[in-house]
């Protein structure tokens, strides 16, 4: 899939086949990641698979916003180290790994854990350092539903973008 397509056809996915995804497809996705850019190329991040479904289940019971991890082939944890812009660099990889996780017929959503509760729970259950900084919790599947339509609605570009300085079109 060619790569602006990808952009205006990739949906946020809470709803998954149990099909299993193959090393190949996720290897894809975890060197999408490792290739992305970071602050000074100090590459802080760490990709914590889990495709236990035990361990899943335990994920989506803690991660309150992301009950459906539960029902996801597998997950990626995303757990920044030493970062000096760790939402930054994060989000760079994040956005690459979607993309191709995409442009390969799966599906995945962004899940929060904002509580600090939570945010322990998860580091003891996956033995995450508790100096490392959890990101996010990312299920991946294939879609269990087609998509109908292209992307969502958003804005015009004349109400977002401007000409050598704010306010001018």
């Amino acid at each position: 899939m060619e790569v602006f397509e990808c952009i205006r056809r990739r949906r946020t996915i809470r709803e998954y086949k149990k099909d299993p995804i193959p090393e190949d497809v996720l290897e894809k996705i975890l060197q999408a990641g490792r290739w992305s850019p970071s602050s000074s190329n100090s590459q802080p991040w760490h990709f914590i698979v889990v495709k236990d479904p035990n361990i899943l289940s335990e994920l989506g019971r803690i991660a309150t916003q992301g009950p459906f991890i539960s029902d996801a082939a597998l997950a990626i944890v995303i757990v920044m180290e030493n970062a000096p812009r760790p939402q930054l660099d994060a989000g760079r990889a994040i956005q690459q790994m979607e993309l191709v996780a995409w442009s390969e017929g799966l599906g995945t959503c962004f899940v929060g854990v904002r509580i600090e509760e939570q945010q322990i729970e998860v580091k003891e259950l996956l033995n995450i350092p508790s100096d490392l900084e959890l990101i996010t919790i990312m299920p991946y599947g294939y879609r269990s539903t087609s998509i109908s339509r292209v992307g969502t609605p958003r804005k015009d570009l004349a109400e977002m973008v401007h000409r050598e300085k704010f306010g001018a079109h």
